[in-house]
């Protein structure tokens, strides 16, 4: 960060001039507005320890975001608590608690203690969000003249731009982050594990709203962490058509038919990826994706359809289901089982318990005149809900 924003650093007020009331010492569990004693759960470390990450801002790391969160409901803290805490050592801790007051999200207090207590986020927060929509603009101002440096430069046949190995992971996500922004019609992908990045990447969203058609196939693996599910169903919202596999080849990337980047190897340690824009290698790798896509199987949006209230009709008739089509739920559950994902994980997935699982694949049975799963996934077929 350059600048950070005018704090008091001597006082318990925040810049604004706010002050705090009384806030408890580090380790110690904050009071309750009842007058009661807290519970023995109320103490460090609380659930903000466990939080995933959330604001994303430059300079910031999880760690540091962790601190700083849970500064904002304690109050007060010191590295001291910040070492207990979150399992660093006094040194780092100071690290963190000083990068987070010379950011202007915290202020330090006085004392022997080196206390720090949190800056208003109303304040701090706003001045960081509005200086980095400086930059953001600063770059989609250049951005035109970069693109003409770029386009300037002639292609001679010796140029390699053809077909490129790349040979680490860094290298394999700037070429597929470049291909998502240079789509402009269509965007294919094979989401599988490995990954060389720890979430699926935002500037999707910003392709689907500009009107690229995106179509992804995930495997079970890709579901083995706990947001993947959540950002799917969020993509799915903008557009993204999602369908699953029981394994795939391959990680693929597949843009404007023109460009293609695929894994030459699919161990988590040698990550070594090929970047084409050869006509006939694209087009053969599109006939590989669709030859996936046509025997995968649609991921409806279940979380969505049991928030609008839209699940399946309760109390479920045997034959029922044939007058009906399915919906998101129940495509989503039978694409799920039909896949081979164990019950604990697609409950997990669909963010319900065990229990809910189990009643709701007995009433999708009951619906389909079905004994079994494998009767099931065939008369689901038969009826077109696969």
């Amino acid at each position: 960060m350059c600048s950070t924003p005018s704090r008091s650093p001597s006082t318990g007020c925040s810049a604004t001039g706010r002050s705090r009331t009384r806030t408890p010492r580090p380790g110690e569990a904050p009071p309750r507005s009842d007058g009661n004693q807290p519970s023995p759960s109320a103490s460090y470390p609380g659930p903000v320890a466990d939080a995933p990450p959330f604001l994303d801002v430059p300079g910031l790391d999880p760690l540091s975001e962790r601190v700083y969160l849970d500064l904002l409901r304690d109050g007060r803290s010191n590295a001291a608590h910040v070492s207990a805490t979150f399992g660093v050592g006094v040194p780092a801790a100071s690290v963190i608690l000083e990068s987070l007051r010379e950011m202007g999200l915290a202020s330090r207090l006085d004392g022997e203690e080196r206390d720090y207590t949190a800056v208003d986020p109303g304040y701090s927060l706003r001045v960081i969000a509005d200086r980095m929509g400086d930059q953001v603009q600063r770059i989609r101002q250049t951005l035109p003249r970069l693109v003409d440096l770029f386009e300037r430069v002639p292609v001679t046949e010796g140029d390699l731009t053809q077909t490129q190995v790349l040979g680490d992971a860094d290298a394999v996500a700037a070429w597929y982050t470049r291909l998502q922004h240079e789509a402009r019609r269509e965007f294919l992908a094979f989401d599988r594990p490995p990954y060389v990045s720890a979430s699926l990447d935002p500037v999707e969203s910003t392709a689907l709203d500009r009107g690229v058609e995106w179509r992804a196939i995930y495997t079970i693996e890709s579901f083995d962490t706990g947001t993947t599910w959540d950002e799917v169903a969020g993509l799915a919202e903008h557009g993204e058509q999602a369908r699953i596999a029981p394994d795939l080849p391959v990680k693929l990337a597949i843009v404007d038919r023109r460009s293609a980047l695929v894994s030459l190897t699919l161990d988590s340690g040698r990550v070594t990826a090929l970047v084409t824009s050869s006509a006939p290698l694209v087009d053969a790798l599109r006939q590989l994706f669709e030859f996936h896509w046509a025997r995968s199987l649609p991921l409806g949006d279940a979380r969505a359809d049991a928030e609008r209230g839209e699940g399946p009709p309760r109390g479920p008739v045997a034959g029922a289901g044939r007058t009906r089509d399915a919906t998101a739920e129940e495509r989503t559950l039978l694409a799920l089982m039909a896949v081979g994902m164990k019950d604990d994980a697609i409950a997990r997935q669909l963010g319900i318990s065990p229990r809910t699982l189990r009643r709701r694949t007995q009433d999708l049975m009951v619906a389909l005149e079905a004994d079994t799963r494998f009767q099931a996934g065939i008369e689901a077929a038969r009826r077109g809900w696969l």
